[in-house]
């Protein structure tokens, strides 16, 4: 098995855990089950429009679909859905004349999203196994991308962004929010509970912006931050220490080094909304294909 492929099991295996526990990523285990959409940015009457177990399993660092000018009509694609809060609040903007797919790898995630997809009788979503590096989505087919606090837990983000811009049509656009880091010491990124709550496998905002222009994306722009302080940071880590462990560590009162730690990562760390969009347009495409090839004078 590659370093990959243990990082994805890993991954996945902790959020079928956090299915059960209300933990995981930027939803900490002190923080009540659904009380972390609503600090996420999801608003009162988004949240009390959907089936209680999608906003209760919601892990976000954001609200994706917010501002992004969802049309109906439209096709949108949800990296890493999870439990299906953004793809019940995008099937409602694209209403029934558009389509939302959800893409996961987590099986105990796809049942979560599927029943609460049934559950809110919503005709116009599907929800697809598989990984964000390899979507199973075809080529220039999605108006909007959207994806929630996940891109940052892929070993391969440089591939994502290419799969990004793969499958969005000549002018369709994206509205990711994830995590990113600064300085960030290597050690603290080899431990599987960091990397788990969203911080380990981060990047920089820059690398970020960085990714998405070299997969072939124009107008990327971070349009919203959010910044993480000490008490949130130490929830998050200690939301993905094994209950074992995390029995140890409070036992021995070694939860103030945990705090200690977070106390100087403060202002390194923040939630991002990055927008940006494939070049083109269908008109433009249209032109290209239609265009008489030139033939000089003799």
């Amino acid at each position: 098995m590659s370093s990959d492929d243990r990082i994805r099991e890993r991954v996945s295996k902790a959020y079928a855990e956090a299915v059960e526990t209300g933990s995981g990523c930027c939803g900490p285990s002190k923080t009540p089950k659904g009380v972390a959409a609503k600090t996420a940015g999801y608003t009162e009457e988004e949240l009390a429009s959907l089936p209680s177990e999608a906003a209760v399993n919601s892990f976000g660092c954001g609200n994706p679909t917010a501002f992004a000018g969802v049309k109906q009509g439209e096709v949108v694609v949800d990296l890493g859905s999870g439990a299906g809060i953004d793809l019940l609040l995008a099937a409602r903007r694209v209403g029934a004349s558009g389509r939302v797919i959800g893409i996961d790898m987590t099986d105990e995630m796809i049942e979560r999203a599927r029943g609460a997809i049934a559950a809110a009788g919503a005709g116009n979503v599907e929800v697809r196994k598989g990984f964000i590096e390899k979507l199973p989505v075809e080529d220039a087919t999605v108006d909007l991308v959207i994806s929630n606090c996940v891109i940052n837990l892929s070993p391969d983000k440089p591939r994502v962004f290419a799969e990004i811009a793969r499958v969005l049509k000549p002018g369709g656009r994206m509205t990711v929010s994830d995590i990113v880091v600064e300085e960030l010491p290597w050690w603290l990124r080899r431990i599987p509970s960091v990397y788990n709550s969203c911080v380990g496998g981060a990047i920089s905002e820059g690398r970020y912006v960085a990714g998405l222009e070299r997969a072939g994306l124009e107008a990327v722009e971070v349009v919203d931050r959010l910044a993480y302080d000490a008490n949130q940071m130490t929830d998050l880590v200690l939301s993905e220490v094994p209950g074992r462990l995390k029995t140890v560590v409070k036992s021995l009162g070694l939860t103030w080094l945990v705090r200690a730690l977070a106390r100087r990562l403060e202002g390194k760390i923040w939630s991002a909304r990055f927008m940006a969009r494939r070049s083109g347009s269908k008109a433009e495409e249209s032109e290209k294909t239609e265009a008489p090839t030139a033939v000089s004078a003799a």
